[in-house]
């Protein structure tokens, strides 16, 4: 199944059928993931409704508006060499020992086609093309080999990042603050792991994704990489995340940066630190295309 929080007369949760809306009896996806018959629900509405709205005669929100909480791990290899060779550093071997994270902000979530403020004060705007897992149930302390069954649905997620205010942030040892809390995309939609099973291969610690991940800038490709370069799978991360800790319906764990999908990484020479006015389409094959205009 896609799924889908949009706005028409009010906001409410809904399924994709072909180009189509079924709406769902659900003010978002949040509230349909924290009923435990929510999914079972979405089927039988995909199954059986007769009433359906157009998709482009409503407003996608993000599918997950306002997230109980929102990890974003680090667990491609490639961009973590690449953004510390940056910086001159070999590296880092404790990296190889846990899939580490840091909690962003969910005040600032946007959706697909939704405008994105240019954050006052900075000068280097980067983005950040990550896959996102929402959490479907609650749990804590979950075993890796079981954590694949507590994964409600991927979506794509733009990381929006501050690097002068990022810079300044890592120097304070505490994590990167303001260089990231502005905003976080979303979208354009919830897509169930059913729908992505062709594409899987192995389980818990191996488990892995054939999908294309790219970014546009105003329509002109500057990076692509793949899901199944990730070196943590999320079953890692989230049996990581859930130590000692609850996870919660809702919850969304990032991925972290696949290899290339930052201007920190590919370089200025490449496009300059992004502008208002500028247009940045993410697309992961097997998901669909988050797009965002800068103001």
């Amino acid at each position: 199944m896609k799924l889908v929080t949009f706005r028409d007369k009010q906001i409410q949760a809904g399924v994709v059928r072909d180009e189509r809306i079924i709406p769902l009896p659900y003010p978002s996806l949040l509230e349909l993931l924290q009923d435990p018959h929510g999914m079972t629900r979405a089927r039988e509405a995909l199954a059986i409704s007769t009433h359906e709205l157009p998709i482009d005669a409503v407003k996608l929100l993000a599918p997950i508006p306002e997230p109980p909480t929102l990890r974003d791990f680090y667990a491609f290899e490639q961009h973590v060499k690449a953004g510390r060779a940056t910086r001159g550093l070999e590296m880092i071997p404790e990296w190889y020992q846990v899939p580490t994270f840091y909690f962003s902000n969910t005040s600032e979530i946007y959706g697909p086609d939704e405008p994105v403020p240019y954050p006052t004060g900075s000068q280097e705007l980067d983005i950040e093309l990550e896959i996102a897992c929402v959490i479907g149930r609650e749990g804590k302390n979950i075993p890796v080999e079981e954590a694949e069954s507590y994964i409600a649905g991927y979506t794509i997620m733009n990381d929006w990042s501050a690097r002068d205010f990022q810079r300044l942030d890592m120097k304070l040892n505490l994590g990167p603050g303001k260089g990231k809390d502005f905003a976080t995309s979303l979208g354009p939609w919830l897509v169930t792991p059913d729908e992505l099973a062709e594409r899987r291969s192995g389980s818990g610690e191996s488990e892995r994704y054939d999908m294309a991940m790219l970014a546009r800038i105003n329509g002109q490709e500057i990076s692509r990489g793949n899901f199944q370069q990730i070196y943590y799978s999320f079953p890692q991360m989230i049996a990581y995340a859930s130590r000692n800790a609850r996870l919660r319906p809702g919850d969304v764990i990032g991925s972290g940066t696949v290899g290339t999908g930052c201007l920190l990484e590919i370089g200025t020479s490449v496009h300059p630190w992004f502008q208002p006015g500028e247009t940045i389409e993410l697309e992961i094959e097997g998901i669909g295309i988050l797009r965002n205009t800068i103001v």
